[in-house]
């Protein structure tokens, strides 16, 4: 599954990779469960829903 990522101030939604996923997270929520949080994005976003962590936003690649 392809996922894209776009900051609440941006327009253009990016195709990101496992490892910025990561990062783009742990950034946002800083020392909480940022593997965790990922996971959770990953299956939310399977049912076609836009997650918000912090300033960043996830959906998967339609």
């Amino acid at each position: 599954m392809q996922i894209q990522t776009q900051y609440i101030y941006e327009k253009i939604w990016t195709t990101t990779q496992e490892k910025d996923l990561l990062r783009m997270v742990e950034e946002e929520i800083g020392d909480a469960d940022p593997k965790g949080t990922l996971e959770y994005v990953k299956e939310a976003i399977k049912n076609g829903k836009i997650i918000t962590v912090g300033a960043c936003r996830f959906r998967a690649l339609q």
